[in-house]
């Protein structure tokens, strides 16, 4: 179709002598019988037209000058126009019909045979030219689209290489943050631990200072005639209790304090501790006490909910640099499930935390400090010791607009409050009865010294040794009706001297006087009631004595001797 060449001559006879003459030479030909039908046929693809100069007046032109100016770049339509020969020059309507048609040959009839077929053969190899332009613009145009296309694959696959070394760059970095942020987390937790063992002894080493000092102000007492003295005594040993609760925080610190839950006042605690939460935050923090009007009881360890609230009050100090206030609120409030809980909350008007951070605030050293400024332990400590009362501790923070930390504990309704155990000398305090003989085993002079006297003065049998060795000796020479032994001591400690009476006297009731700081462990391998935590007075003391005989009076073991070896592998653990 594209090699054809179409005639359009309709005036008599041309068109077939102008098909003839074309079919002579080889050439493929097709005759219109007019312009609409030559329109078509163009349409339908031809190399050229030969058509006669009267056929193309009229409004014919306008529809093929159309037609000719929608070509494609490479194409340049071929015409030979057969003129009627002129006298004169062409009308401006007819030069412009031939301007129209752009590519054209122009012959005057009569014509030549062989100079039509040659004008003809022009014609087709100037479109045979115009095709092979066709093809190379075709050819250029689907290199410069399989160019486009490489580039287009060569800059995707180089965006996701460079997305991949991003993101590997990204997690390369991110773990790089994440080793530096473990190691320095590792380095703290040595340094934790290191204070904790630290802080362990030197609080065990001070309940031993305590005890000498309290259960000798309480001999003091009971002996002193002068109302003064007896005073002066009230007052030291108030200075005693409270140096007790400072060594139960520092066993807190150490995260090696075993709770003591009693029934407490909440209200009380925090109106007690109120003082000490100014000192903490500083006089640029206003300290407000929004307590509830009723009470507010709660089973909890009084010394863990001070240290808590102290964290918590610390933790908001540090968020209002520039001063701020400091809400402490208690209430109660009934649960969907008819439930009530005593609910203590520390409101500050600090920074807030970011919502991204709300997740990790109670994760173990987890702080938003700089390395070296904070351990990570204050809100992890307050989440222990709220899951471990029975409650539940709750954050809720907006940047530039605060945070809020809420402690929910089950509401103790319909009990009467504990009593310390540290007051004056209860009615009908147990004494020894004839024949009750007590072996005290306690490396440190000044607290066997103290033990022995106050035995004594409950008419006990009391008999001493300076050793677990010495101890174990006088074990082999007779069997006392009870053993009173320290768990740290030098040489054969109280867990080797606990496996070594088991083994003379099976059925010998034993009490541990410590004041170890893992007392959890302890009092899970020998239980609570076998346990004299010092400092102790003379009180407990006497009660707790009298417990363990009256226990061990129907012959029934506090522990299966295997116990003991949880005790060795505890001390083994202590260094």
């Amino acid at each position: 179709m594209e090699d054809r060449v179409l005639i359009l001559a309709p005036r008599g006879r041309d068109a077939e002598v102008i098909e003839g003459v074309l079919r002579a030479q080889g050439i493929v030909c097709h005759g219109c019988r007019d312009f609409a039908e030559l329109l078509q046929e163009i349409s339908r693809e031809a190399a050229a037209v030969i058509v006669t100069e009267e056929a193309l007046a009229g409004d014919s032109m306008q529809a093929l000058g159309d037609y000719l100016g929608a070509q494609p770049a490479w194409s340049d339509f071929p015409f030979v126009v057969l003129a009627t020969r002129q006298t004169g020059r062409r009308s401006q309507s007819a030069l412009h019909s031939l301007q129209e048609l752009g590519n054209i040959v122009l012959l005057e009839r009569p014509v030549n045979p062989e100079t039509l077929a040659s004008a003809a053969r022009s014609a087709l190899r100037a479109r045979l030219r115009q095709y092979a332009t066709r093809r190379h613009l075709a050819a250029l145009e689907e290199s410069r689209a399989t160019v486009e296309r490489l580039n287009t694959e060569l800059e995707n696959r180089i965006g996701e290489r460079t997305a991949d070394l991003s993101q590997a760059n990204n997690r390369l970095m991110r773990e790089i943050a994440e080793r530096e942020r473990a190691q320095a987390s590792v380095v703290q937790g040595q340094k934790m631990e290191a204070i904790g063992r630290l802080t362990g002894g030197m609080a065990h080493d001070f309940n031993n200072l305590l005890h000498v000092v309290n259960i000798n102000l309480q001999m003091i007492a009971r002996t002193a005639k002068d109302p003064a003295s007896a005073d002066h005594a009230r007052r030291a040993r108030e200075a005693v209790t409270r140096g007790s609760r400072l060594t139960a925080q520092l066993l807190s610190f150490a995260r090696a304090q075993s709770l003591v839950p009693k029934l407490q006042d909440v209200n009380q605690l925090l109106t007690n501790l109120s003082e000490l939460i100014g000192v903490s935050v500083g006089s640029r923090i206003e300290v407000v006490l929004d307590l509830w009007p009723g009470r507010v009881s709660a089973v909890l360890d009084s010394a863990q909910l001070e240290m808590a609230v102290l964290n918590m009050a610390v933790n908001s100090r540090d968020a209002m640099a520039g001063g701020g206030r400091l809400v402490i609120r208690t209430e109660v409030r009934n649960q969907p499930d008819g439930q009530r809980e005593a609910i203590l909350s520390v409101r500050d008007t600090g920074s807030g935390i970011p919502p991204a951070l709300l997740e990790k605030v109670f994760d173990p050293f987890f702080t938003t400090k700089p390395v070296g400024e904070g351990t990570g332990l204050g809100l992890s400590q307050v989440y222990g010791f709220a899951q471990q009362s029975g409650g539940r501790a709750e954050l809720k923070s907006a940047v530039g607009q605060g945070t809020t930390v809420e402690l929910r504990f089950p509401l103790a309704e319909g009990a009467d409050f504990a009593g310390d155990g540290n007051g004056g000398k209860p009615a009908g305090m147990p004494e020894g009865r004839p024949g009750m003989e007590i072996l005290v085993v306690e490396d440190d002079a000044g607290v066997r010294q103290t033990m022995v006297e106050c035995l004594r003065m409950l008419r006990y049998t009391v008999h001493e040794a300076t050793d677990g060795l010495a101890g174990l000796r006088a074990l082999e020479k007779c069997r006392p009706t009870l053993l009173l032994a320290d768990y740290l001591m030098p040489g054969m400690n109280g867990a080797e001297l606990i496996a070594a009476a088991r083994v003379l006297h099976p059925d010998l009731p034993i009490l541990l006087a410590t004041g170890y700081a893992d007392m959890a462990q302890v009092q899970q391998v020998l239980g609570r009631q076998a346990v004299l935590r010092k400092p102790f007075d003379v009180e407990t003391l006497a009660t707790t004595v009298a417990a363990a005989i009256q226990r061990s009076e129907p012959a029934e073991p506090d522990v299966p001797p295997l116990a003991v070896n949880d005790l060795l592998r505890m001390e083994k653990r202590a260094g």
